[in-house]
């Protein structure tokens, strides 16, 4: 772990918030480039980005705080403390989404075209964020058992694991998301309905999600069965199966007007 980057005169760099806006910075240029190949207007979806980056960080951060809610009880001003680490993606995902459905009705943007822009870009910068959380020592791995993983020494690490070999989770899950993303730039370029790429996202990641679990070692996070269905693996579920129902919906959407000319065309 490596959470102080550099110092900046008499401000401290932290790494990262650094890696994060790394990451955002890049986003955005994905998302700009694919507004372009989709001829949608570049600048609302770019202004949702910023705002979806927002509400995103506070739904994040506020699960993160319910998560470790006796700690903050005890330590209320760490609660600003975000250089340091501490976000729970799914409380982003779902304040992020709550936004999103919100801003593309005000401003009468598509859907589903809206959504395939936004979601490689969205994952490129959750990847980068995923190694700012190994350079914080946040969402730490379990003991590998072994003579390989990585110690960690952040006060986000439970005591007992501190300078123990743990699976570098925030790798595993990185890398995951690396191909994902250039997975899911490829269907974008052969996608066959809008929505395709938002949607494979949405039953994809949940996958990822639930396989890394298994060897996350930060178990303050929760479970709904202990120790078998931790809560981050129950939301993975309930968001997959809702995304299949989704595009299960959607399948009919696409289809209905195909179906509807073949039986003027005979």
């Amino acid at each position: 772990m490596h959470p102080l980057l550099f110092n900046l005169g008499p401000f401290p760099i932290h790494t990262y918030g650094f890696l994060i806006a790394v990451g955002f910075l890049l986003a955005i240029e994905v998302i700009r480039r694919l507004c372009i190949k989709s001829k949608l207007p570049a600048e609302p979806i770019l202004d949702l980005v910023f705002w979806l980056l927002i509400s995103g960080f506070v739904g994040a951060r506020v699960l993160f705080i319910i998560t470790r809610i006796d700690f903050f009880i005890q330590h209320p001003l760490d609660i600003f403390k975000v250089w340091e680490g501490g976000l729970v993606f799914f409380g982003g995902l779902i304040s992020a989404t709550g936004f999103f459905i919100y801003y593309v009705r005000e401003k009468k943007l598509p859907v589903w075209d809206t959504m395939d822009v936004l979601t490689p870009g969205l994952i490129l910068n959750h990847a980068w964020g995923r190694l700012g959380c190994l350079a914080a020592g946040c969402c730490y791995g379990k003991p590998t058992g072994t003579s390989w993983g990585i110690k960690l020494n952040s006060e986000l690490v439970d005591p007992s694991l501190r300078g123990v070999l743990l699976h570098p989770v925030q790798l595993y899950e990185s890398a995951a998301l690396f191909i994902l993303f250039f997975g899911l730039l490829w269907i974008f370029k052969h996608r066959k309905f809008s929505g395709q790429v938002g949607l494979t996202y949405f039953m994809t990641y949940p996958v990822i999600r639930s396989i890394v679990e298994l060897f996350r070692g930060d178990s303050i996070r929760g479970f709904i069965i202990d120790p078998w269905l931790s809560t981050s693996q129950f939301i993975s579920l309930m968001v997959m199966l809702g995304a299949v129902g989704v595009l299960v919906l959607r399948l009919k959407q696409v289809d209905a007007p195909r179906s509807k000319n073949k039986k003027t065309s005979s």
